[in-house]
């Protein structure tokens, strides 16, 4: 049996991605590791060195625990995943990469969703990246849904829901594709009504593309 190991910056993204994993892989061993100060850390930009180091200290234990992958449920640490990757002997995974790259073969406008500022930087990065590796030009909007992620953390689900909702129909005309940064932002599209092809959300395209890369 495949084991894999997701480290989450929320409690929010524990239940779901699981409850995914499941969906799509099936049959796998799942090891959660969850660090809630991380956001905190990055979005006021607190020892970021340390959350580095820390976060690179988990995905290494995930190996010595032998799983056969890491996914990284946190758009905002990106680059920590990015670098894990490249000194780990096990793949480290973005769980925002595979939505990044579709956004990029699929629109000229990408209009960039977050409920935290600290992922839009690196959301944008790597959308912006990835256009220049496939040699495709994008043009991109950047949306902080302001108030969201407090509701969420609040318990107030349905109104962190309906902040996005809202700000997406203002978007949606003027975009080709609509990305939503966070993997805990994805329940929100379900309620939306939008289009499927124009919404894409991270957590379905990441655990596709590590289900497929690890050939299960």
């Amino acid at each position: 049996m495949k084991k894999i190991g997701i480290i989450h910056t929320t409690p929010a993204t524990v239940a779901s991605l699981n409850a995914l994993v499941k969906e799509i892989i099936g049959d796998v061993e799942i090891v959660n590791f969850l660090d809630d100060s991380i956001l905190g850390d990055m979005r006021t930009g607190h020892r970021v060195d340390f959350v580095r180091e820390r976060w690179i200290s988990y995905a290494r234990t995930l190996c010595q625990l032998g799983v056969d992958a890491v996914l990284s449920a946190c758009s905002t640490v990106g680059a920590f995943a990015e670098e894990a990757d490249r000194t780990l002997g096990i793949p480290v995974y973005r769980i925002d990469e595979a939505m990044c790259r579709q956004a990029v073969e699929q629109a000229g406008t990408v209009s960039v969703f977050a409920t935290l500022s600290s992922t839009l930087e690196p959301t944008v990065d790597l959308i912006r990246r990835m256009a220049k590796r496939l040699g495709r030009e994008v043009e991109v909007n950047t949306v902080l849904v302001e108030g969201a992620y407090e509701a969420l953390m609040d318990g107030q689900k349905d109104v962190h829901d309906d902040k996005i909702r809202k700000a997406v129909s203002q978007w949606a005309p003027k975009s080709d594709v609509v990305v939503l940064a966070q993997a805990s932002m994805a329940s929100a599209v379900d309620a939306s009504g939008e289009a499927a092809s124009k919404i894409l959300t991270s957590p379905r395209l990441g655990i596709e593309k590590l289900k497929q890369d690890l050939g299960i």
